[in-house]
């Protein structure tokens, strides 16, 4: 997503515009930043990113309301000469009549909350830094297994939908059917979700659109889950060397960011539920230090090792 209108931040962070007289329709926010401007209240303008919604916290507050009322109006005249988005107001702080009456006249929407400055700012961060990540879509179906957000991708037609299905039923969350929009938000993090035109409904060849969230509750979907774990299914081939023992992890790579990658081999009767549940808790296994293939490699060293001091003394 290339921007995000400010009445959607109003209506996420449940801010107060406190100048209704103004336009806040047509105002995007393009960058997650935001910025305290008692720097700018100083004087000093340079390297100023006026692009980015302007937080007054107390101190920004208390400092503006000490000047004179000429400093006032210099410092509102030079600061609001950018083209700013909005000036959230936090601790339900009302701006000066001359902060106010300078922002009306720039046209430039103040908007008040609740919230602490510190915990605005990390909310705010948090979701415009989601809404603006790059964002690709792949095909596949994404569940959340035991925590672990589990994206299924193969050929239309492998088993994708059917082993979510199963998954559903099992006691998991699905996420996403069809279509994942995948999002970077940060280096180590993928985010997917769903398209809202396909979001909690699956498609099975052969009965039509189901309505997950209908049939098993809300208890059964989820909106978003982090990408921990990718499996990719595959038909069986008999002449291919598939990988027994685990040891070393193959990644794929989305938006820079690599992700442990499973090749599994479709075969009738392979029960792909029980698969992707047995892979979510390996993979999770894993990351708090166990791991089953170098267990087994730890084990058969072991043996040999018992069995040369055997032969030795003998």
């Amino acid at each position: 997503m290339e921007y995000v209108t400010l009445t959607r931040l109003i209506e996420k962070m449940k801010l107060v515009n406190l100048t209704p007289e103004l336009e806040v329709k047509g105002i995007k926010l393009r960058q997650p930043d935001i910025n305290r401007p008692a720097l700018q209240m100083t004087g000093y303008l340079k390297h100023f990113d006026s692009s980015r919604l302007q937080i007054i916290g107390f101190v920004e507050h208390s400092y503006f309301s000490e000047m004179e009322e000429d400093r006032k109006r210099e410092v509102c005249d030079e600061l609001m000469g950018y083209d700013i988005p909005a000036f959230v107001f936090c601790r339900e702080l009302q701006p000066d009549p001359v902060f106010l009456e300078e922002s009306i006249a720039h046209q430039i929407p103040i908007l008040s909350t609740k919230k602490t400055t510190s915990s605005f700012m990390a909310e705010s961060i948090r979701w415009l830094n989601v809404k603006l990540a790059p964002c690709i879509s792949v095909h596949g179906v994404l569940v959340d297994i035991y925590g672990e957000g589990v994206l299924i991708t193969g050929e239309s037609g492998i088993g994708k939908s059917e082993a979510a299905l199963e998954l559903v039923k099992r006691g998991h969350r699905l996420v996403t059917d069809d279509v994942v929009e995948l999002r970077k938000v940060s280096d180590d993090t993928l985010i997917g979700s769903a398209p809202d035109v396909t979001k909690h409904l699956i498609e099975l060849r052969g009965i039509g659109i189901v309505d997950v969230k209908a049939l098993f509750g809300a208890s059964s979907v989820k909106d978003t889950s982090n990408i921990d774990l990718v499996i990719r299914l595959e038909d069986w081939d008999k002449d291919k060397e598939y990988d027994r023992l685990g040891l070393e992890e193959n990644y794929i790579e989305y938006l820079g960011n690599k992700i442990v990658c499973h090749n599994i081999p479709i075969r009738p009767g392979r029960n792909l539920a029980v698969i992707c549940e047995s892979a979510a808790v390996n993979h999770r296994q894993k990351k708090m230090g166990y791991n089953a293939a170098q267990e087994l490699y730890t084990r058969v060293q072991h043996s040999l090792a018992r069995k040369r001091e055997e032969d030795e003394d003998e």
